[in-house]
């Protein structure tokens, strides 16, 4: 019909419709880097076992309709949903985002980050020191 709402949802269901053709002909894929000293991550039987700075390491079930592949320090969330594995991506990312000062963290590959500068750089010789 030509109603607003129908007209508005038309080309949405066109890229669901998409991507869901090409989840199953070619499939999606997430890659995630895990930067750090010590930061380390593992696949466990049917979870995945991360290491990253905390007194314990965290562990993350894998769901049934995606898969998760750990090569070198790079995770690897595939599958058909394009939803799914970018939400699984997300749920494993925030379980340490990257520093803004050091860098470290899970991040997706390619990612920029812009790193700050400590507290010690914005200082000259006529700034407060201790008295």
């Amino acid at each position: 019909s030509d109603a607003p709402f129908h007209r508005a949802i038309h080309g949405t269901m066109a890229a669901l419709i998409r991507n869901m053709i090409k989840g199953v002909t070619e499939g999606y894929t997430v890659v995630l880097e895990v930067v750090g000293l010590g930061y380390r991550a593992a696949v466990k039987g049917n979870n995945l076992e991360l290491n990253l700075g905390y007194s314990h390491p965290v562990v993350y079930p894998i769901p049934n309709d995606v898969k998760i592949e750990v090569k070198e320090n790079k995770i690897y969330v595939s599958g058909i949903d394009k939803q799914r594995v970018g939400q699984v991506a997300a749920e494993i990312r925030a379980f340490r985002k990257p520093d803004a000062y050091k860098g470290k963290g899970i991040r997706y590959e390619g990612e920029q980050l812009r790193l700050k500068a400590g507290k010690t750089a914005g200082k000259g010789k006529g700034g407060k020191g201790k008295k």
